[in-house]
């Protein structure tokens, strides 16, 4: 049954009042719903998609908001076609009260009266008319409202900051994607009804607004009122609207092509924009050139926003970061605070692109957008940073999707979501990393000629228009690149297809590249293929199936892998497209070892039976830098991922990692860490005392490396990076010279109150070595809470959480919830860091049990920050007690919070490290007993 929605008539006295302050025309009106069902009316539509007959073609909105009394008024003047007789309109709204509504012919300009019904479980509202509304017309509808201005991240929303002289500052800013234009405004708020939008903002004159279009003129309201005038958008979603009324300041710049650029932050922070602003002329200038599409609009914004809960976001002409995200202090800011800063603006400006101007049709194919611009990011700042070294985190990405790809609760690039609270569970590692991945995948499988002049079609083609999942795939057909080179060549039919690159390739001259046949078994079931390697002579057997942790699903998956190989005998990549169960390549001679998926440009894990893995273990220790970082990197999370699997044993992987003695390169690092750190932590969580401190000899692959480390802030990128995580390991691991050169910089930094300027690669185990005290603790956070520390929140916090003292951890997420000291924004790190502190991760389920209701009112049910504090929380967790805590509370709780995606990730991860403890502990404890590292 509809809920029913009632506005009582206006009284007399009210009407002329609200109608003289939005300066509104009135037109003949009655807002009839029943208060208290008074009609019993039932709400015209039962499903959670709007009607297709009613399509939005232009909004004329008029937003009020007042920062002191925190509440907006607002109106929408949408001008809809229809193309069926109807006598509903349906759209969305959500919190908003409607104080008035009329439906408008056309050409009549006879004025509807209409009746508004709400429907709050599908968040829409009907306006009913007295007479149809009928085909091939068009009419404007109007709707009057006023709301309270959100305290949650989404929707229009107050956001705060102080300045230097501690004052506090209100401001108010949008976040619409995926749901929430609804909150701000009444509207077709669905990616496929793209509209253009003219709005108008009311502000104090002491404020600014910023909107997605120029301001083309501003009018005098009265002394103590202004209202702005923005140029009417291109046709865009509604969950691309946005706008801001602050008091921020901004630098500019134009691009070579005459875009003007803008980055406007608070005022006290804006010498540290100018970074970002250059970064921005240089990644807007790349695009235009990579896409040969102009960017459409005359301005690009953007606003780095105090409050903000994911890292940024693609706004059309006003994108929107958190300021971590965008703000960069050269005297201050880390290394990799300049890598993220510069990823993060060149994946909204691919935005402009992939999603802005090419929109997926429904948030099922969320990827397109996401997945797109995620790749672009690594496309673009390879060119526009080289200095930056991205490549040497793209292979990261795929392995952070794997993991969760590898649990039977992951869901195929591509699935079918209706809710908000399931739209939302699409912006996770699948939609991103794995989308960026498989498409990695295709440009190394087509060439980047070929891939870029697919993409350049898809884009030209699909111009402000909604596309599915396989009109990328069709339009990756019949293309040639728009150089030549020498990768390949064109052939009859206008088709181009690959060279022929050795005698055993799939991939020759007479066979078409079928894209979509291929990438549909990549983005249309979930998971990926394990390919086991079997080498008979010159024989090499080939197997796919699906790699799954746990117990596999009957399903039979079958995917296209465009295999890669290197061998022994010849570091020319070979290729070898794989579409059945099982195969046989043919070498051209006996080889010692091989390698498959080169470089790890392709999604999916190899095995190597028999002797195989004997040999590159062998090859590792003897002369690991035959083969490439990421082929190394990869190797490590393979065969860790066998082991989970049962094909390989503990002791093999073990073995392989020794070689890591020797390794310097940041991703194989990286990666042999992130194996071996969860073992020792899983030990940990069982208080097994002994193994764990045995697991810690494992330290010693790493110590060599550790030793060599300078405390200062030399070398590129990927050394400070490096350099940042290691002596963070070493320091927390309790290595005792690196304690003390940290305790001698603390006490150095702390006698001078904190004014001695540390180097920022070495800050935060610094500070971590600082927090373990008492005095040391309360010193840090007394840095933290002033102005000039700003940059180095994250660093403080992740210190801050790392006491011993469980009071102080406490404290630490009981003001993140707060708000007021610590942002709510910071909260799910804080709640994660807590979560790895051996003194705390009982604390961070306490509190996650404790305050879930709230958790869900400020971050939404489905959101990533809710499913990064679910997952992070528990992901440690390997006893069977723990698994049936967690499943009693979530069982709990109401079926949306228990069904959530994240919540059957988390239970499967803990299964899965029951499985792994009852399995492996005994063999740990054997191998650790037999190696002396």
């Amino acid at each position: 049954m509809a809920a029913l929605f009632s506005t009582r008539p206006f009284s007399g006295r009210l009407l002329p009042l609200m109608v003289a302050l939005l300066g509104l025309t009135c037109p003949a009106f009655s807002a009839s719903a029943d208060q208290d069902g008074g009609n019993n009316m039932q709400f015209p539509w039962d499903k959670m998609r709007l009607p297709r007959h009613v399509i939005p073609v232009h909004y004329d909105l008029l937003i009020h908001p007042n920062l002191t009394t925190l509440t907006f008024s607002g109106s929408a003047k949408i001008e809809i076609t229809v193309t069926q007789q109807t006598s509903s309109v349906i759209l969305h709204s959500k919190r908003l009260h409607i104080t008035k509504a009329a439906i408008e012919a056309g050409g009549a300009r006879s004025v509807q009266e209409v009746q508004v019904l709400e429907h709050q479980p599908f968040e829409q509202v009907a306006l009913l008319a007295a007479e149809p509304l009928r085909p091939g017309h068009s009419y404007t509808v109007s709707i009057y409202y006023s709301a309270n201005l959100s305290e949650s991240f989404h929707g229009f929303y107050k956001s705060t900051y102080r300045t230097q002289n501690g004052e506090l500052r209100v401001l108010a800013s949008t976040q619409f994607e995926p749901t929430a234009a609804r909150m701000a405004f009444p509207c077709f708020d669905e990616p496929a009804f793209k509209a253009r939008f003219s709005i108008k903002i009311r502000r104090e004159p002491k404020h600014l607004a910023l909107s997605n279009m120029p301001v083309v003129k501003t009018v005098n309201i009265t002394s103590w009122l202004v209202e702005d005038h923005f140029d009417t958008s291109v046709k865009m979603s509604t969950y691309l609207v946005a706008f801001i009324v602050s008091d921020f300041k901004s630098v500019s710049k134009i691009t070579s092509h005459g875009i003007k650029i803008s980055v406007y932050t608070v005022p006290d922070k804006i010498n540290q924009a100018v970074y970002a602003l250059d970064a921005a002329v240089k990644l807007l200038d790349f695009y235009e050139d990579y896409f040969s599409i102009p960017y459409p609009l005359p301005k690009q914004d953007l606003a780095a926003i105090p409050d903000f809960q994911s890292g940024a976001m693609e706004n059309w002409g006003l994108t929107t970061y958190r300021e971590s995200a965008l703000l960069y202090d050269p005297e201050k800011s880390s290394a990799s605070s300049k890598l993220w800063t510069t990823m993060i603006i060149a994946h909204e400006l691919a935005h402009q692109w992939f999603g802005n101007l090419v929109t997926m049709e429904w948030w099922n194919d969320l990827w397109l957008n996401e997945g797109f611009a995620k790749f672009m990011e690594f496309v673009s700042v390879s060119v526009t940073h080289p200095e930056l070294r991205v490549e040497d985190y793209f292979l990261g990405k795929c392995l952070d999707a794997m993991e969760v790809d590898a649990l039977n609760s992951s869901h195929p690039v591509s699935t079918p979501v209706e809710d908000p609270a399931q739209i939302l569970e699409m912006f996770d590692d699948v939609s991103y990393e794995k989308g960026s991945c498989i498409l990695n995948m295709l440009r190394d499988y087509m060439t980047a000629g070929v891939f870029k002049a697919g993409l350049v079609q898809y884009l030209q083609k699909y111009s402000y228009q909604n596309t599915k999942n396989e009109d990328l795939w069709n339009s990756m057909t019949n293309i040639c690149p728009t150089v030549d080179t020498d990768e390949n060549e064109l052939q009859g039919g206008n088709f181009c297809r690959r060279n022929q690159l050795s005698s055993s390739s799939h991939w020759t001259k007479r066979e078409t590249l079928d894209v979509r046949a291929m990438m549909n078994t990549w983005t249309l079931q979930k998971g990926f293929p394990l390919v086991t390697v079997t080498v008979r002579g010159k024989n090499v057997h080939l197997q796919q199936e699906h790699y799954m942790k746990g117990v596999p699903e009957a399903a039979k998956y079958l995917w296209h892998i465009p295999l890669t190989y290197i061998t022994s005998k010849s570091d020319t990549v070979q290729r070898f497209l794989m579409t059945t169960k099982t195969d046989v390549l043919i070498l051209q001679e006996e080889v010692e070892w091989i390698k498959f998926n080169v470089g790890m440009n392709g999604y999916y894990i190899v095995h190597y039976e028999d002797d195989g893995w004997d040999h590159l273990i062998s090859l590792l220790k003897e002369n690991h830098t035959v083969i490439s970082s990421n082929d190394r990197a990869s190797l490590i999370n393979n065969v860790f991922q066998l082991v989970r699997i049962r094909k390989l044993s503990i002791s093999k992987a073990f073995d392989l990692t020794l070689y890591l003695k020797h390794e310097t390169h940041i991703m194989p690092v990286f990666q042999g860490m992130n194996e071996l750190i969860p073992i020792y932590k899983l030990m940990e969580r069982r208080d097994m005392d002994d193994t764990a401190n045995q697991l810690k000899v494992t330290f010693n692959l790493f110590k060599d490396l550790i030793d060599k480390q300078s405390w200062n802030d030399e070398g590129s990128v990927s050394e400070r990076m490096l350099k940042h995580s290691l002596l963070l390991f070493a320091c927390v691991r309790g290595y005792q010279p690196c304690v003390d050169k940290a305790q001698e910089y603390f006490m150095k930094w702390q006698k001078s109150n904190g004014t001695l300027s540390l180097p920022t690669d070495v800050k935060t185990a610094v500070y971590a070595i600082g927090a373990q005290t008492s005095e040391g603790w309360d010193f840090l956070f007394s840095k933290y809470r002033l102005h000039s520390f700003n940059l180095e929140k994250h660093k403080i916090e992740l210190a801050l959480s790392l006491s011993r003292n469980n009071d102080k951890l406490q404290w630490l997420m009981d003001q993140g919830l707060h708000g007021d000291i610590i942002k709510t924004q910071d909260l799910p790190h804080i709640i994660l860091f807590v979560a790895r502190n051996p003194s705390g991760y009982h604390l961070a389920w306490t509190f996650l049990k404790k305050n879930w209701e709230e958790l869900v009112e400020k971050f939404e049910l489905g959101s990533h920050s809710i499913a990064d504090i679910i997952t992070g929380v528990t992901n440690q967790y390997s006893t069977r007690l723990q698994l049936a805590e967690v499943k009693e509370f979530f069982n709990s709780l109401e079926e949306k919070s228990s069904q959530l995606r994240c919540v059957q990730q988390a239970i499967e991860t803990i299964e899965d490290n029951i499985q792994w403890m009852d399995r492996n502990f005994e063999k740990v404890k054997k191998w650790l007993q037999n190696k002396k590292l």
